[in-house]
């Protein structure tokens, strides 16, 4: 096991990383608080490792569970209204401690249920897809969707402990590694290049889920995103450099409908976006560029954006993203190969240009598959 933490002085919390630590009872002992115990998971996990945490933590804790639909086209205010329901119907108290068993969408969910229950109850991460593992789970970022706008609703809410099974990777779809594997090469774009080489190098191996490699993987990114955490927790400043390719993606979310593109598979395409306008811009070389879209390409996610969407699908998608200051749109981009700046100077007829182009490739790409 590989233990990190993500340092915020008095709301500091560590990372574990390993193979099937999920059923290491001291690490929860020493993350809960309180005798009670709210498990919240979803349709999908439940069957696969609900009943085993049930079983290991019932014999010192009350434990309850709260099992949600799954997708997310669920994470909204009525799916988040069910964990309210759970902890109110079984009377737990603020010393309860909630537990996020799931992907993505259960940890962000289970983390604003946790922040808003009688004004914050500690909670514990564990997740179980890569994405999750790499990235959402680790920083405090917790909320739900809205239909205008993704992840518009929630709070910065740390937990008590991240604790990353990676033996539950197995039971992953290959869709969801590769959405995973998108926020996995996103570090190494941002601030890291010697990871991006080396993710070039062990693509195939990881796409196989190497358990030493995965784990390896896993360790960096989370390294990279408690790194730059630690600097800034409400994304003031350094942190937004997280967000490579997610104002693009975003609004692929939100247009295309929630859970039909998946979010990995959306930020990939937003990062190729992001990469494209920075080459434009002359910032990103010609080989650099190719590089990133083939490591995309490598992980199977897509290269451009949905063929259905337009122009002004995009920028009206855009102008509702959170990074929206005193009505600018500031971007994410790269300033060289793993050198991230956040800005709004950038070239308008750069940015239409990037968009267009990518959007014409896509329909061409569909016309020649149908």
């Amino acid at each position: 096991m590989r233990t990190l933490t993500v340092d915020l002085g008095d709301r500091s919390y560590p990372i574990y990383i390993g193979n099937g630590i999920r059923q290491q009872k001291a690490l929860f002992d020493d993350a809960i608080r309180g005798k009670q115990v709210m498990i919240v998971t979803n349709e999908t996990i439940a069957p696969l490792y609900l009943d085993a945490m049930v079983t290991m933590l019932s014999a010192d804790y009350k434990v309850d569970t709260c099992i949600l639909p799954d997708g997310e086209v669920y994470k909204t205010l009525e799916t988040y209204s069910m964990i309210m329901t759970s902890l109110l119907e079984a009377k737990h108290n603020r010393t309860t401690t909630v537990i996020a068993l799931g992907g993505g969408v259960v940890g962000d969910m289970a983390g604003f249920a946790a922040a808003t229950y009688q004004r914050g109850v500690p909670f514990i991460q564990v997740p179980t897809t890569l994405l999750s593992q790499v990235d959402s789970s680790v920083g405090g970022k917790t909320g739900v969707n809205h239909p205008l706008g993704k992840n518009m609703i929630g709070a910065f809410y740390q937990p008590q402990a991240v604790i990353i099974d990676t033996d539950t990777l197995s039971s992953l779809p290959q869709r969801e590694l590769s959405a995973g594997m998108a926020e996995v090469i996103k570090y190494g774009l941002i601030c890291d290049v010697p990871f991006f080489d080396w993710l070039e190098q062990e693509m195939p191996v990881l796409m196989a889920l190497d358990n030493d490699k995965i784990s390896d993987a896993i360790y960096r990114s989370c390294l990279a995103k408690a790194t730059v955490v630690a600097q800034d927790e409400r994304e003031g400043g350094i942190r937004a450099i997280l967000n490579l390719g997610h104002t693009f993606g975003h609004a692929i979310e939100t247009q295309m409908g929630y859970g039909n593109w998946l979010h990995g598979e959306a930020v990939a395409a937003g990062s190729v976006l992001a990469m494209d306008l920075s080459w434009r811009m002359g910032n990103v070389t010609d080989g650099d560029f190719s590089r990133s879209v083939a490591l995309f390409q490598a992980a199977n996610l897509p290269v451009l954006p949905p063929a259905e969407m337009t122009l002004d699908h995009f920028t009206q998608r855009m102008t509702l993203d959170k990074k929206v200051l005193d009505g600018s749109l500031r971007l994410v981009l790269l300033g060289a190969l793993g050198e991230a700046i956040v800005t709004s100077d950038f070239p308008m007829e750069d940015f239409n240009a990037c968009l267009l182009d990518a959007l014409e490739a896509s329909k061409q790409a569909s016309l020649a598959v149908s």
